[in-house]
């Protein structure tokens, strides 16, 4: 415990730095903050936001990075109203105490990012401890941050002044080299923010920065899994054959791939041992449990329960998972798995993409949105996500893309779209893919079983469908086969195709030949 002037910045009353976990939690309950579940973890509630804010993002205006800034993307904030927004926050700050984390993002100790965290509430420094990667005592003696996040749930922003939508603020100086966050309890902020820093400087050092879990084989080669809340990826890339590298964020350099982060932020809605072990055995002292509703007398968990929300959310260091790569480092990946749950019931189980097609279906990043999961929605809706992370991207899709395609072409490595949704019909018709199937597609496209089938180009998508995959029925492998009525499979693929085109037009500086390479109506 200190009492210092943090940064020459800040008359703060005590300093917490670098603080065990189990300080942490001690803390965080004697602050009444969260409470102790029946295994050990602590659990909090997160108020009015259970989840990102993404109308509440800012990226400063500042010469240094103003042309490379895909602002069509990014909400804007200028140079003097961030000034204001900053002392502002400064003088929140006065008299408080902070709790510092002192870490990395990036595994590749030739990539890492050096970071401090402050936080006005210990479990988010603990987020921060479980989340970010951990230095030795070693490397602290010489840890000298690079970028520095600030976040003050506590203090509300006031729009009229602020120049914010509301009073929440995520806003991002990339000359100053610090992100502010305010009026936000939500500690998953602090972690994508991080990712958005991630995804801008990589790849100007030749890392593709990638939204993807990753597993590794006993050969140390590596499996990449992109796809958008609920199309399998978490459940997919969980297999007991393979070991856990990370299951969100991810660096693909010269080197083979590492973890931009030290620990796993799981969706927890409706988890059972039963469905998912690792990830229910992982909810243990140490553990960060966020909106999770937890009984009075015992304090077990309902993790069935969406009283305060669907994204519950637990957050844990990797090594927690039994045995994850804990160094965070693998070999070139063997195969690239693109997931989507189309609700349609088109897209086919298993499709190989050539580098143009791959290039393609990743800026379109493509799922589907199932009727009655928000008001008003009746029938599926087509949702798109560039590169399957629009909400963090700062640069534009084809630096990202082109990344891709390069490393795809030098390690010759096969991407495959993978549909965990629906077949035979669309959501309310058909049915949902028969997992054991997927499962067996997955490890065939890993595994190199796909490699030296025969393929036939699908007429509408224009991507290449396997007449035959090990353990799957052939005649599965082709949508239409499934569908009673031909013709409404054709009107229904052309529907969808034609969604693909329409988002595609918002990209004005791809290349024709990846333009070419999509969907045809």
């Amino acid at each position: 415990m200190q009492k210092l002037i943090l940064d020459g910045l800040i008359n703060t009353g005590n300093i917490y730095y670098n603080m065990s976990p189990s300080l942490l939690v001690e803390q965080s309950i004697r602050r009444g903050e969260g409470v102790i579940t029946d295994k050990g973890a602590l659990d909090v509630y997160t108020g009015k936001y259970t989840g990102r804010s993404p109308e509440d993002k800012f990226i400063v205006d500042e010469p240094e990075i103003h042309d490379d800034i895909w602002w069509g993307n990014n909400k804007t904030m200028q140079q003097e109203t961030y000034d204001i927004l900053y002392k502002r926050l400064l003088a929140y700050l006065q008299r408080r105490d902070l709790f510092v984390f002192d870490g990395y993002a990036g595994a590749d100790t030739g990539y890492r990012l050096p970071l401090r965290i402050i936080n006005e509430y210990a479990y988010q420094n603990l987020f921060a401890h479980q989340l970010f990667r951990r230095p030795t005592d070693e490397e602290l003696k010489t840890h000298m941050p690079e970028f520095t996040v600030i976040s003050a749930p506590g203090f509300a922003a006031i729009p009229e002044i602020d120049g914010t939508n509301s009073e929440a603020f995520i806003v991002i100086s990339f000359s100053k080299k610090l992100i502010i966050i305010g009026g936000t309890m939500y500690a998953g902020e602090i972690k994508k923010s991080i990712f958005t820093i991630m995804n801008y400087l990589m790849p100007k050092e030749g890392v593709l920065s990638m939204h993807c879990s990753v597993n590794m084989g006993s050969d140390g080669n590596t499996a990449l899994f992109f796809g958008l809340s609920g199309t399998g990826k978490t459940t997919l890339s969980a297999d007991p054959n393979r070991r856990l590298i990370g299951d969100d964020e991810h660096g693909w350099s010269d080197n083979g791939i590492f973890n931009f982060e030290g620990g796993c932020y799981a969706k927890c809605i409706s988890l059972s041992p039963e469905k998912e072990p690792q990830i229910y055995n992982a909810i243990k002292f140490g553990t960060l449990l966020e909106n999770v509703i937890v009984d009075d007398d015992k304090h077990i968990p309902d993790y069935n329960s969406n009283k305060i929300t669907e994204n519950t959310r637990a957050a844990y260091p990797v090594e927690y998972i039994p045995g994850a790569v804990t160094s965070g480092i693998g070999g070139h990946p063997k195969a690239i798995i693109f997931l989507t749950a189309d609700a349609f019931g088109v897209l086919p189980p298993i499709s190989k993409l050539t580098r143009e097609q791959a290039m393609y279906h990743f800026i379109s990043g493509y799922t589907s949105k199932l009727a009655g999961t928000e008001r008003g929605i009746t029938e599926p809706q087509a949702t798109f996500s560039t590169c399957f992370a629009a909400p963090f991207l700062p640069l534009g899709p084809m630096k990202y893309a082109q990344l891709l395609g390069q490393k795809m072409h030098k390690h010759n490595v096969p991407v495959y779209l993978v549909n965990t949704g629906w077949t035979g019909g669309a959501y309310g018709t058909g049915k949902r893919m028969y997992l054991p199937y997927t499962r067996a597609m997955v490890n065939a496209a890993i595994s190199g079983k796909l490699e030296n089938v025969n393929y036939k180009l699908h007429p509408i998508f224009n991507i290449l469908v396997p007449d035959t995959c090990p353990g799957v029925p052939s005649e599965i492998l082709n949508p239409k086969n499934s569908w009673q009525d031909k013709d409404a499979y054709d009107e229904t693929a052309k529907k969808l195709a034609g969604k693909f085109i329409d988002n595609f037009t918002q990209y004005d500086d791809v290349s024709q030949e990846i333009k070419n390479a999509g969907p045809t109506v």
